[in-house]
């Protein structure tokens, strides 16, 4: 049995403060993130001075199944004057009035000219949009539709200073050994620049995670934490691990919009939707604060990289206030205050109870199969039959033979292909009632872990 220790030569972090994870916003947000680029490295950086990230990177212009790594991008500066000298945009004002990806340009034009590369949001006046442009060339600046409105006649200077060049697309990853080769991955995202729920939400809770994990006094599953720009980058990690997935991956779970007023958490199943974390989840249900909902392909983030056909890897999805389905999605609107800060530390707190619940609701076998286990000698059956003795679990607790019952069933049932979810089922009880008798029977050599 593997003892675990926390893992050393990291920054600390203060996993269940609000005040680590508000400060650590604060330092993430202003990055000017995409999918490649000298702003996805530096978050890395920034994540990796308290997680033990190893780094890699596809390079531009590789055939990563069916798409190709894009050149790399990096801005400078964007900016737009109109015809009397002032300031329309500015990229250092905030990051998201310029076009992710922009081309470089340097021109003078009319106001109608200048109109189809402005992007604003009619229906949210005071809002600036998220605008991307990775896979072709294009420029434009993104301003909320009032300022829009306001533009006056006249010329109007549009200036980006941006390049395009071979570089790659760069990711991360880091791994916490436990007792089984089997894996449970947590992924997420790091490309959207000034967004605080549809972006930073997911890592910070990732990073939260990674550090209560390094903490547990024993791991029976592996963990394995990645950190990718969305699509691309899950897309390259795949081209990189795909097979070591395939063989040992258990479950796993993309961590995304896990910020905002939902109350309850949000799990979107694998497209297999047989896992047994699937099944955790929906046993669970809203009365432990989890809604479920059924995996498509239609919408989403990295689990249909990770659930598409070639690949059908067990992972699900787990939200909050979802993308979509809020005024401020891909907006200046998604910030700190819309976000919150506590959702966040709820999040950790909720998914690593259920990551608990999970290393004990898979499938255990039975060490000593063949008849019943000797359970006397080991202080779990009582060693004199008497009318005193038959309501016992053993000599020394008395429980109506509660403890006992479910030694005994559990012991029956794990035969290598029963899921000890369905067995608390069978016997009336929680996971969480069943889970002391477990670790007695793994401590007592009886019980040991499948992995799925």
């Amino acid at each position: 049995m593997l003892q675990t220790a926390p893992v050393t030569g990291l920054k600390l972090i203060g996993s269940a403060a609000p005040g680590f994870y508000s400060d650590l916003f604060d330092r993430l947000l202003p990055v000017t993130r995409s999918i490649t680029g000298p702003g996805l490295r530096e978050s890395l950086d920034i994540f990796g001075e308290y997680m033990p990230l190893r780094r890699d990177r596809v390079v531009s212009g590789t055939a990563v199944f069916d798409w190709t790594v894009p050149p790399e991008w990096a801005l400078t500066r964007a900016i737009l004057t109109g015809p009397d000298g002032e300031v329309i945009a500015d990229s250092d004002r905030s990051n998201l009035q310029v076009v992710n990806y922009a081309m470089p340009v340097d021109v003078d034009l009319a106001l109608e000219d200048l109109q189809p590369h402005l992007h604003s949001i009619p229906d949210q006046p005071d809002l600036i949009p998220y605008v991307t442009a990775y896979y072709r060339d294009s420029w434009g600046f993104c301003l909320t539709h009032t300022a829009r409105q306001a533009l006056k006649p006249g010329r109007y200077r549009a200036v980006i200073q941006s390049r395009k060049y071979d570089g790659g697309v760069d990711f991360a990853d880091c791994h916490l050994p436990g007792d089984l080769d089997r894996e449970i991955m947590l992924s997420s995202y790091l490309c959207h620049p000034s967004l605080a729920n549809n972006e930073l939400s997911g890592p910070l809770v990732l990073l939260g995670l990674f550090d209560r994990i390094s903490r547990w006094k024993r791991r029976r599953f592996s963990y394995r934490f990645v950190l990718a720009p969305e699509t691309i980058g899950s897309l390259c990690y795949l081209f990189r691990h795909g097979d070591q997935l395939r063989a040992n991956l258990a479950a796993g779970l993309v961590l995304t919009c896990l910020g905002g007023p939902a109350d309850i958490l949000s799990y979107k199943t694998s497209r297999r939707g047989t896992s047994t974390l699937d099944a955790l989840v929906a046993r669970l249900g809203a009365d432990e604060g989890f809604a479920v909902r059924p995996f498509t392909p239609i919408s989403g983030s990295d689990e249909r990289q990770y659930c598409s056909p070639g690949f059908n890897l067990p992972m699900g999805q787990m939200g909050r206030t979802l993308y979509g389905d809020y005024p401020g999605y891909h907006t200046s609107g998604d910030d700190k205050a819309f976000m919150g800060i506590d959702p966040l530390v709820d999040a950790v707190d909720r998914i690593e109870a259920l990551l608990r619940r999970h290393e004990y609701a898979g499938v255990f076998v039975n060490q000593a199969p063949y008849g019943e286990a000797q359970l006397g000698r080991r202080g779990l059956y009582p060693s004199v039959n008497s009318p005193t003795t038959w309501a016992n679990s053993s000599d020394r607790v008395v429980d109506s033979r509660t403890v006992l019952n479910r030694i005994l069933t559990v012991l029956s049932e794990c035969d290598g292909e029963q899921r000890m979810l369905d067995i608390a089922a069978r016997l009336d009880c929680s996971l969480d009632e069943l889970m002391p008798v477990v670790d007695r029977l793994e401590a007592e050599g009886l019980l040991k872990a499948a992995g799925r």
